[in-house]
């Protein structure tokens, strides 16, 4: 079976599988989220997250390289787990970083984390890469093999592949035109958006107007996205003027200025 098959597979089940984490995070442990209302994570409007999907395969191209090489003794397998904690914090911050720099956008936030760089990434969080990649390497890369030799036996399921990858295309197409509209609006305002904060916020505000709320269509309301920013952004100013600095105001901020 190709390499590009076998990424292409890897990709899809790392993007749904890591959606469903991220869903059942935010609403039971996460402390964005003190409502514990379910919200649909990420970028994207579908069940994916694309960097669990990247972060999946770069792991397994760990393990794999790793197996060439013979990485069997305990200081090899350390040093495989240790690459794949940096592989998958590199991709965190790229990803982090082209969001932050090129849309003004924060898809998430570290920056109450200790020793965070950007906010992007941290020590906390790339020790927990670190673990997740361990986690893969002694508990899930057995069953990724078995998993590949049942499409390379079972090729048909290749089309639904290709019917994912379809929509996700799609998606990405429809989400990138809505993060332009607030990237115009970030732009004209010197101010960096946090993506999630201002979801959770357009959900409270169809709540308290007794709107019908959409789960994958977060930003699907009676007003328009325009409105939404516009005021956001005046509340998130009064308060600063007012100099609230609740805990409360910590946790919902959906902009900050631009440094």
């Amino acid at each position: 079976m190709s390499l590009f098959l076998t990424l292409a597979y890897l990709f899809f089940i790392g993007s749904t599988g890591g959606w469903v984490l991220e869903l059942f995070f935010r609403r039971f442990i996460s402390s964005a989220n003190p409502e514990r209302k379910w919200i649909n994570p990420g970028f994207c409007i579908g069940p994916y997250l694309p960097i669990y999907g990247f972060g999946l395969c770069v792991l397994y191209l760990c393990a794999s390289f790793g197996g060439r090489l013979q990485l069997t003794g305990s200081v090899g397998k350390v040093l495989m787990i240790v690459c794949m904690g940096l592989c998958m914090t590199a991709i965190e911050y790229v990803a982090g970083l082209i969001n932050l720099k090129w849309s003004r956008v924060r898809l998430w936030d570290y920056s109450r984390e200790w020793g965070n760089l950007q906010g992007i990434i941290c020590p906390k969080f790339s020790l927990i890469w670190t673990a997740a990649g361990a986690l893969y390497y002694f508990g899930v890369h057995t069953h990724i093999l078995e998993s590949l030799r049942w499409l390379s036996e079972n090729l048909a399921f290749s089309f639904v592949i290709g019917f994912f990858f379809g929509v996700f295309v799609i998606d990405v197409s429809y989400s990138a035109h809505l993060v332009s509209k607030m990237k115009s609006f970030a732009k004209e305002n010197e101010i960096i958006i946090r993506y999630e904060a201002l979801k959770a916020q357009i959900k409270s505000n169809q709540i308290r107007a007794k709107e019908k709320t959409h789960f994958l269509f977060a930003f699907q309301s009676a007003h328009s996205l325009a409105e939404h920013l516009k005021e956001t952004q005046e509340a998130w100013e009064n308060r600063v003027k007012a100099g609230v600095k609740s805990k409360q105001k910590e946790v919902v901020d959906f902009f900050h200025k631009k440094s």
